[in-house]
């Protein structure tokens, strides 16, 4: 079965996502912890936490992936950033216990100017102060487009933040695959060789989630702009390929395309109607 998703807003709680995301044939979603513009999260309710809790499992959900605010930069230049980056990673960290075996994604963040190896150092530090035994979220780095002086712009560069975290049976990937296309990988063409260098480099193990778009630009753009669903320059065939391939077709996948809720019914029904049952 395809496990399939998009993103829902969350201010209506965790319930309402959850059976807004039945609505739409999917089964699971993709929620911001907060504003994603930075701001403070809103407190959790224990018995709404409990209701998605029991919904999910009745109706088989896969993992829901908790996306964390755009502003959070763990590798910026000043202090107070990095202090604001701790702060709300602990917090989500903290919220998402009452959504126990769900996962959280983050941006890595963009050095400025400081130098990748700089900014990888930084992200490694703050991921080992925040992540500790006891936790039930995987934490998961997301594949850049690498626009600016974003980090994770390359393979590399997320094996490099891997290698430095103390608690790395914590940590996993989320592949966007606008990102990497526009990062300069050729899913389009040659989606084997693109594994098989994610393999070598971080480990197909760590591959635990997927943001399946389009992209607006052309490959190697460094853009970073969704299309939906067969409308950009990656187009249906290949990111049909992406939730086929056997290597990655039992993964959840989250849909982040320009869309409303129609919209997204129609990829995810499109999506599951070129989903072969079958393949080994």
């Amino acid at each position: 079965m395809l496990h399939i998703g998009c993103h829902l807003s969350s201010t209506k709680g965790f319930l309402a996502m959850g059976k807004t995301a039945l609505s739409i044939g999917a089964d699971t979603f993709q929620f911001f912890t907060r504003n994603p513009r930075g701001g403070k999260a809103k407190a959790v309710d224990a018995e709404d936490a409990r209701a998605l809790r029991e919904l999910c499992a009745e109706h088989s959900f896969a993992p829901l992936l908790a996306h964390a605010p755009y502003t959070m930069n763990p590798c910026a230049a000043e202090e107070h950033l990095i202090d604001f980056a701790r702060m709300v990673m602990e917090g989500d960290l903290a919220m998402l216990e009452c959504v126990p075996g769900n996962m959280y994604n983050f941006h890595p963040g963009s050095h400025v100017k400081q130098g990748s190896e700089v900014g990888i150092a930084k992200i490694a530090a703050m991921l080992n102060e925040v992540l500790y035994k006891e936790m039930h979220t995987t934490v998961l780095l997301e594949t850049m487009a690498g626009k600016g002086s974003e980090v994770g712009r390359s393979f590399e560069e997320l094996a490099a933040i891997l290698d430095k975290v103390q608690l790395n049976e914590k940590m996993g990937v989320c592949l966007d695959t606008c990102h990497v296309f526009d990062g300069g990988y050729d899913i389009v063409n040659d989606l084997e060789g693109v594994l098989e260098q994610f393999d070598r480099i971080v480990g197909l193990s760590k591959l635990r989630a997927i943001h399946i778009n389009d992209s607006k630009n052309p490959l190697g753009s460094h853009k970073d702009r969704h299309a939906c669903i067969g409308e950009g320059n990656i187009g249906l065939a290949a990111l049909s390929a992406v939730t086929n391939h056997p290597q990655l077709r039992l993964l959840p996948f989250y849909l982040e395309t320009p869309n409303e809720l129609d919209g997204y019914a129609k990829e995810i029904a499109l999506l599951r109607g070129l989903y072969k049952e079958n393949t080994c």
